[in-house]
């Protein structure tokens, strides 16, 4: 009988040990878990500085609409970028100039094939680099940008090229469109072929 006793009290201690180790190990997954960065995805900011005449005069806007996908988890906080999808309506376009934007949509992503929104993926995302499978005029190539973290924020910038992705067409529609505004003072019409971008990330932590 007092066998009986010791070994069911031993049975019971192993139990309560058993539990009490797996329930400290789920708190601190949990722990873990809740420590992981993700986007906040109503706090996405993308900018962009266009140029015109040969004094390169900056002509600047946002996109009023991003649509993220793939927010993944990271316990790095720049790991959020990798894998992340957007979605861009070329409609959202925005510069404070009601004429300027109908022009932009008309006369240059309207003229580019498939272009209503643009598309892609971030990728290869370390040391304060990246690169971005940017899908417009019906082209997908790859786009490189660096980024700095200050607190909870992501800046990204990039460069990008239009020719990369075929704009010539698009780029000599909206020339034309806007050739008066496009002159400077040594008569020469130029938008040029180059646009910066500037994107400001918000992070939170789960």
């Amino acid at each position: 009988m007092k066998k009986l006793i010791t070994l069911s009290l031993v049975l019971f201690i192993a139990v309560q040990f058993t539990s009490c180790k797996k329930s400290k190990e789920t708190t601190e997954e949990n722990k873990v878990a809740l420590n992981k960065y993700t986007i906040d995805t109503k706090n996405v900011d993308v900018h962009w500085t266009a140029y015109k005449t040969t004094d390169k005069l900056p002509v600047k806007g946002v996109f009023q609409e991003v649509k993220l996908s793939n927010n993944n988890a990271s316990e790095n906080q720049a790991g959020v970028l990798n894998g992340l999808k957007f979605e861009i309506p070329v409609a959202s376009i925005f510069s404070k100039d009601s004429i300027r934007d109908g022009k932009l949509k008309q006369f240059f992503f309207g003229v580019m094939e498939n272009t209503v929104n643009l598309t892609g993926t971030l990728n290869n995302v370390a040391n304060g680099s990246g690169n971005v499978d940017l899908n417009m005029n019906g082209i997908t190539k790859n786009l490189p940008f660096t980024f700095e973290i200050s607190g909870d924020t992501i800046a990204i910038k990039s460069t990008i090229q239009l020719d990369n992705w075929n704009g010539a067409t698009a780029l000599a529609s909206l020339n034309e469109a806007c050739k008066e505004l496009h002159t400077g003072a040594d008569g020469v019409t130029k938008t040029w072929n180059e646009v910066d971008v500037k994107v400001n990330v918000l992070t939170k932590k789960d």
